[in-house]
């Protein structure tokens, strides 16, 4: 029974996070060009990026715990409800040309990728164990069908807000408008007969981080997620505006958002396997190796070398891929099952924290100092993540 309620609970993710996908993808590849529209200043062009992020992040506790007392589907519909909300406002904010109206409305967005990244944990809980991370890399997946399929809508959206009467830049979002809908109406239905969990008593936010801090894989599990996730958000939220500054069109920059998507979604489940075969820890270091190899590419390519900027955005989305399957999976399995819930909301309160800041200092860094000086920054993010990767590996060998 459990292990058909789990096919059960798998498929109806990989169908919810592919419309969230469609709908994340479809707003993202436009954010940073609407948001300097909007604002006027390529310095603030990441700054509706951010603020998904943020909401992202904010979001992530409080619908954590709603999944710990009310179950994954109640806390799922409602995540993408949220963000059903916040693409009708980006709507809404693009045509009266509010920055304050479209970043309240981007922080609302964000919860649609709060429900994404809470998903992959949903497919761990009745997972087999010596399937976890297989599993969790599938749901991870399904979201490739939405995000490749996402950004290559824009230029199509853009006809479509044009049409109807909006700026072409906000014509993407209404694209997500539906899928988010969708998505929440395919969780609501399709997770009817999930059984209501057991009551699990409530952990405080600092309690279950110096948990986290006095377990070794579950730190590293930690950081590796947020680290890698804030490298990724930094480089990515700016790349639409360095293609676009150095003569890329809309087709283009859809192109290259499409290769990074696919990085970070396409071989999740070669990285699940990965991760069940090699062990955690060194499917961390395989993710860490690619996401300095990515930036660094990015930092010699030439600005108008738009074939080489996509190979590093592939190479980055495909290291996120490994540090955030095998770490989620190496946090989940390393804490008490009471605190479960509450860890998993931390870490994607962290890695969204974390990312707020990358996506903040982006604009700036890539007005004042080049596209090449914000992928060095970001690639110096990965030494301590490595050291720490190491020295752990050292201690389990040693005991």
């Amino acid at each position: 029974m459990t292990s058909e309620r789990q096919r059960t609970t798998l498929r109806v993710l990989v169908a919810s996070n592919a419309l969230g996908g469609v709908a994340t993808a479809s707003g993202f590849a436009v954010a940073a060009l609407l948001a300097e529209n909007v604002s006027g200043s390529t310095s603030l062009a990441g700054l509706v990026a951010t603020s998904s992020t943020i909401g992202a992040a904010v979001l992530a506790v409080p619908l954590a715990g709603l999944a710990r007392s009310q179950g994954r589907r109640v806390s799922l519909t409602l995540g993408y409800l949220i963000a059903f909300v916040g693409a009708a406002g980006v709507i809404v904010a693009a045509q009266v040309g509010s920055l304050a109206l479209l970043l309240l409305a981007g922080c609302m967005f964000g919860s649609g990728s709060a429900s994404n990244l809470q998903s992959r944990y949903a497919a761990t809980d009745a997972a087999e164990p010596s399937r976890i991370a297989r599993s969790l890399g599938l749901v991870v997946w399904a979201t490739t069908i939405g995000v490749i399929v996402g950004p290559n809508l824009t230029g199509v959206g853009g006809s479509i807000g044009t049409s109807l009467g909006l700026l072409a830049l906000a014509g993407p979002y209404v694209f997500s408008v539906v899928a988010f809908g969708l998505s929440a109406a395919t969780v609501w239905v399709g997770m009817r007969s999930q059984v209501r969990p057991e009551r699990v008593e409530r952990q405080p936010l600092g309690a279950t981080f110096r948990l986290i801090l006095g377990i070794p894989h579950a730190r590293l599990g930690l950081l590796a997620i947020a680290t890698a996730h804030a490298v990724m958000v930094g480089v990515m939220s700016m790349t639409s505006v360095h293609l676009r500054h150095h003569g890329a069109s809309l087709t283009i920059v859809g192109f290259v958002i499409s290769g990074h998507v696919a990085g970070m979604y396409a071989l999740s489940p070669l990285t699940g396997w990965l991760a069940d075969r090699l062990g955690r820890i060194p499917t961390i270091g395989i993710g860490l190796a690619i996401l300095a190899m990515s930036m660094t590419l990015a930092a010699v390519a030439p600005d108008d070398a738009h074939l080489l900027t996509g190979i590093s955005l592939f190479g980055l989305g495909l290291g996120w891929s490994a540090c955030l399957v095998a770490g989620s999976t190496l946090l989940s399995r390393s804490v008490p099952a009471g605190v479960r819930t509450s860890a998993q909301g931390l870490s994607d309160l962290t890695m969204g924290a974390l990312a707020s800041v990358s996506g903040t200092a982006a604009g700036p860094v890539l007005a004042a100092l080049g596209f090449h000086w914000l992928a060095i920054f970001c690639g110096l993010l990965l030494i301590p993540v490595a050291l720490t990767a190491a020295l752990t590996k050292q201690q389990l060998q040693s005991a």
